[in-house]
């Protein structure tokens, strides 16, 4: 939670300094240049929008499966009878049952966010076509505003998924959980930043 606090600030005050910025940047660009010339590059913006809503859509899935199986445990007879032994920490089945609904929580969440992608791209594909004329109120800025919603929705659902993982060992106790996301950490960072330089980035 204070990595991704911290990597939120980052993104407001110095975006071009994140991937998360620099590639928003370079999304606005990218909606312009497809928008002017459109019937050239049609075959491209379709295949593009199509990746996305496909990853999305995967990704969604993922979620919605595996809250259906978490639904099953925490409704079964027995699976909150018999709680996994932990090292450390408590063992009674009201816990045990918290960090589950914690759990289906974060994976609910993350399909929530992932549809709400697929209909902002959707709304996107559409857009694509509307002539570009003086009169319009369809401005590529305005169409760069809805995609750059719909790749924040997707960021969120993607990281809830990733925060799913170190949930998943709470249950076994706290030990666990606390070294998952002391190793996940460092992964995201190098994920968000990378080796970026600000003036490169520049369009």
């Amino acid at each position: 939670m204070a990595y991704h606090g911290w990597l939120w600030h980052k993104v407001r005050k110095e975006p071009l300094k994140t991937v998360i910025g620099a590639t928003a940047n370079a999304r606005r660009f990218w909606v312009s240049a497809m928008m002017e010339d459109y019937e050239k590059k049609n075959i491209l913006i379709v295949q593009s929008l199509r990746n996305t809503i496909m990853d999305s859509t995967a990704m969604a899935n993922t979620s919605i499966v595996v809250s259906c199986g978490l639904a099953a445990i925490i409704t079964s007879t027995y699976s909150l009878k018999k709680p996994p032994d932990n090292i450390y920490g408590e063992h009674g089945e009201l816990v045990f049952t918290v960090k589950f609904v914690t759990l289906l929580f974060f994976l609910l969440s993350s399909f929530v966010c992932h549809s709400l992608s697929i209909r902002l791209i959707n709304q996107v594909n559409y857009l694509f076509v509307i002539p570009q004329v003086p009169t319009s109120t369809v401005t590529p800025e305005y169409v760069s505003k809805l995609l750059e919603k719909a790749f924040v929705l997707s960021t969120v659902g993607n990281r809830l998924l990733y925060t799913a993982l170190p949930l998943v060992l709470w249950i076994f106790g706290p030990v666990p959980v606390l070294l998952c996301s002391i190793i996940m950490v460092p992964i995201l960072y190098n994920h968000d930043f990378g080796n970026r330089d600000e003036e490169k980035l520049r369009i």
